[in-house]
């Protein structure tokens, strides 16, 4: 499949499970993800979703309980996309937000010594 049309199908399916998460949920849990980015597979069938939490808890814990929401998520996102076939969802905690941290703090501690 042209990858720009994968681009905007992938676009369009993070923008509208952030609008379900925010206004269709009632779990707090839910309410606390932010999504910051979505790998979909060429043929559409599989979407690989990055979130983050304010939430002190930990990842693994976090991302069990919304993998768990996943197919209700996949539900909802069937009534409010237009494809033929909704893509299997599947979470990952993003890490990159506190890996950046820790190397900003690494460089902070370096340019302070």
């Amino acid at each position: 499949m042209n990858s720009h049309k994968v681009d905007r199908i992938a676009s369009d399916i993070i923008k509208y499970l952030g609008n379900i998460i925010y206004t269709e949920t009632r779990d707090n849990l839910l309410k606390s993800i932010t999504l910051t980015d979505i790998k979909l597979s060429k043929d559409l069938s599989y979407a690989k979703i990055y979130f983050t939490s304010i939430l002190d808890m930990p990842h693994q814990e976090i991302e069990k309980e919304v993998n768990e929401a996943s197919p209700y998520l996949r539900g909802c996102l069937a009534k409010v996309i237009d494809i033929r076939n909704i893509p299997e969802l599947k979470f990952e905690y993003d890490e990159s937000i506190e890996y950046a941290n820790n190397i900003e703090k690494i460089i902070e501690k370096i340019n302070n010594n």
